[in-house]
This record gives structure tokens, sequence and C-alpha cells, in this order.
């Protein structure tokens, strides 16, 4: 948890003030020693001189001790302050010798409830950038595992405390995301990773998984077959959260794409950056890092997450191209490309949870197609809705956390594109066009009492191979806040 101190650490090796826009910052309790109020003076003035737009600078106290300048916009962004927080850290990356700091926080003229509030965010952006995945070096690992030590000075520390157990909620639940993303296949398979997901109950998560032979008496063949090439056995999750003390009445539902590993199946991918399709169960690790965050800060919400844990292998038992499968609620389904198993796999979660729960509404997440970062790239998730509210609930969210999402249409007309000849739909759209509509036409259709819903097809955003402003590249976590932010603003 955080560490506090009243005055500079001894042998610190630097320490970090905050200051305004025009370079002023206070130091009413004397924290700072007069020669250093001195020199910090002189260097801002220097800065002002130069009219530089930099947001963090530094300088040398001694040989042993640095000073580094955070600035602090008059108006900013609700997500700034986590932002700067994990640029602060990016930047002191640049500085081997620095293993401590100190954050002066009370050198920033804010009256004390928003001095709390930046700050908590301040650090939980510091904490978030700072994540590393090195289990499996054996070799330097100190080399690509920074690890910053600091202290806070402070005097409202308990309130610093207990605002930042909320972020750190919210933290553990995007940490827990990044590492099941960042698992290698050969580890996390559909077993494995029921069996983490089985260890949240300790945090009061109620956990149940559907193995294969209860999927068969269900009917979920739809998700069944993509997973009956492979040796590892095919699941469904349900997380649930009874944060509300009272029967799970028309909960809040998360649900999650989960193809622990995706060959394409007998529509072979090519052998080009398949490694990568690891992420193709990022979908599923945001609803169990959502539902995980829900549960430490004891969210009053009723929630539930699914997940369906498949792994899409071309075994000699593989589903074929051509095959017919009849799903959960009762509509069939031509499989025309098994690579378009993702889709498959939801129809029969959502279903499944829309009849078993009866939410208020339903967002699902998935890594769902190659379409969308075409669209999008990486600066937006897409996002398709049957709900105008629901919609612009999510949206407003996102833009909060900057985790943003971009809404594309829905309509009747696309639904020709995916109508079977032979079975009541098909599974992808062979007269070409709008891939990332047509899918999500094809869910809509799994959608069968008009539950709100939003499906976010997070392809683009699940895993980037380039740094960011709140991850180090790798595996983002990317949908954790939004959806955090999403309960906490409209329906907690």
């Amino acid at each position: 948890m955080l560490s506090f101190t009243s005055s500079l650490s001894p042998g610190v090796e630097g320490f970090a003030i905050f200051v305004n826009e025009k370079y002023g910052f206070r130091d009413k309790k004397g924290v700072l020693p007069k020669n250093v109020v001195q020199k910090i003076n002189s260097f801002l003035s220097s800065l002002k001189v130069k009219k530089t737009d930099e947001d963090i600078s530094s300088l040398d106290i001694s040989e042993k001790q640095k000073c580094f300048i955070i600035k602090v916009k008059n108006k900013y962004e609700s997500y700034w302050p986590q932002e700067s927080g994990g640029s602060f850290f990016s930047y002191l990356k640049n500085f081997k010798d620095i293993k401590k700091i100190d954050f002066y926080i009370e050198s920033l003229d804010f009256d004390k409830d928003k001095l709390v509030n930046f700050f908590s965010q301040f650090i939980f952006g510091f904490k978030l950038k700072s994540y590393t995945f090195n289990k499996y070096r054996t070799q330097n690992k100190e080399k690509f595992n920074k690890k910053i030590d600091f202290k806070i000075i402070a005097n409202d520390k308990e309130k610093i405390k207990e605002k930042y157990k909320y972020y750190d909620s919210i933290k553990e639940g995007v940490f827990l995301c990044r590492d099941f993303v960042s698992e290698p296949p050969n580890v996390l398979n559909p077993k494995a990773y029921v069996e983490e997901i089985q260890k949240l109950s300790k945090f009061g998560l109620k956990i149940k998984a559907y193995n294969e032979k209860e999927l068969k008496r269900l009917g979920m063949n739809s998700l069944l077959g993509v997973g009956q090439g492979s040796a590892n056995e095919s699941y469904l999750v349900t997380i649930e959260w009874n944060g509300k003390k009272n029967s799970l009445k028309n909960p809040l539902a998360f649900v999650g794409k989960g193809v622990c590993f995706d060959t394409g199946g007998i529509s072979l991918k090519p052998a080009r950056f398949m490694e990568e399709m690891k992420y193709d169960m990022a979908g599923s690790a945001v609803v169990v890092g959502l539902l995980k965050s829900l549960a430490i800060r004891k969210a009053k919400v009723n929630a539930v997450g699914v997940v369906g844990l498949v792994e899409n292998m071309p075994g000699s038992n593989a589903q074929r191209p051509g095959d017919i499968v009849k799903s959960y609620s009762g509509k069939t389904i031509e499989v025309l490309n098994t690579d378009a198993e993702g889709r498959l796999v939801l129809a029969d979660a959502l279903t499944f949870t829309e009849k078993k729960y009866k939410p208020k509404f339903i967002i699902d997440l998935a890594t769902l197609t190659g379409a969308i970062i075409v669209s999008l790239g990486e600066e937006y998730a897409g996002l398709f809705s049957n709900n105008d509210e629901l919609s612009k609930n999510i949206f407003n969210a996102s833009e909060n956390v900057n985790e943003k999402v971009w809404r594309l249409p829905l309509h009747k007309n696309y639904d020709k594109l995916m109508n079977s000849t032979i079975a009541d739909v098909q599974n992808i759209n062979y007269a070409g066009g709008a891939g990332s509509i047509t899918a999500a036409q094809f869910l809509q259709r799994f959608i069968i009492n008009k539950t709100p819903w939003a499906h976010l097809d997070i392809a683009g955003m699940a895993f980037s191979k380039k740094a960011a402003n709140l991850n180090p590249g790798g595996a983002t976590g990317f949908g954790v806040r939004l959806l955090n932010n999403l309960v906490k603003e409209y329906y907690e």
C-alpha cells in the first residue's frame, strides 16, 4: 500500500514537486531546505524565460539527488492526472540510478479534496505504467523490470489512502487482465483459465464452470463446435457479484470471448503473426478483471460476467467449413469459415446470459474482427448497440477515462449479407465489405428478448506493440477502466 513521510527521506535519490502553469509552487511547512528552494526557484525562472512546453523537467540538487518538476494544467481532462502519472514513470526510466523517490504533493496549490483526488489518480497512472510481465524470463530480469519505490510527503494521508483504495481496486483488475492476455497458450488453456478464475472466489465472487458434458446437455453446440478440434476441453464460466446484498435480479451483464488460442481451425490462418492469437481471449480477460475490481471495491451493484473458453485447433475432429450447428437459442448456423469462431462462442454465451439472468443490459467484448483495425486502428474500439441510452453511457464513460469507443451502425439491410441459403444464419459475409458490422449483426440475432445490448470490438485495442500513455506495450487491459467507470457513473 502507499507509504508516507512528513519530510524528505534521508538519502532519497530524487523528489518531485508539482507546479502550476506559471511554475508557481508552495512550501508552507518548510519541507524543503532553503538552499533547495533557491535552486528550484532559479531553475523555474529559466524555464519561464525559455517558455518551454514540457510537462516534466528535472534539475540536479546535488551529485546524488535530483528534483523533478511536474507541471499541472489549470484546466485538464478528467483522465489527465492518470496520464501525467504514467508519463512521469516513463520519464524516470531514463534515470537508471533512481530507485527511490518522494512525492511532495502539497507543493500544488489545490484545496484538500481536489489535491487528494488529483494525486490518487496520478499514482494510479504511475502504477499502471509500471506494469511488467517477466514471469518467464530467467536472465537479466532487472533490466526489464524497472521498479521505483516512492513515499508521499503529505498531511492528509488517511484521505489519500481511502481515495486510492478505489483506484487500486481498478489497477488490480487491469493487471489481472494484462496477466491473462500475456500468458502463453501452452500455459493458459481453457482448463487452466477456469482454475485461475475460480481463485477469485476469495473476493466474494460466486463462480460456476460448465464443462463440455454440461454444455452438451444445455445445447451449446455453437460454442462446442469451435473447440471440438482441440485436445483441451471447452468451458463456459459465470462469475456473479451480488453487491446489493439481495437476489441477483436484473444484474448488469458482461460477456467475453475467450478463445485461448486461435489457429483459425480448418480455415487455417497464415503462419506469420499467428503467435499473436494467444490474445484472442482478451475480451474474456476484461470481463474477469472487471468483476475482480467490482468485488475488491465492493461495488453496490449486482453484476455477472460470462466467458466462453475454447481453443480453436485444426484437429482430426475439428469443425469443417460447411458444417451446420444448432445454437443454444435454437437457431441454426452454417459455418462457412472456421476462423469466424469468436461470434460462434458469443452466440451461445449471449443467449445463455439473457435467458438465465434477465439482465438490465448485456455488454460483450471480443477481439472479433481484423476489419475494426482497418477502420479505427489502435485509437478506438468499435461500439455497436441496439440501445441509444446504453450506447451514449458507454461513449461518455469511455471519454472520461480516455479508453475511446466509436459507434458504428447496425441496420436490417446488413442482415441479408448473413442470411444462409440452407440454415437460419451463416457465420461470415462472403459478399465482401462491412466485416465488423456484419459480425455485430450476427451477434444481435442471438439477443432474443430485445435486452439492451452493446458489442465492443476490441481487436485493435487489447494488445499494442508500442507503448501508450498507461501501458508499457503488450497487453493493455483496455476495457476494465471504461466499464468500471460506466458502472460507477450510471448504475451504482
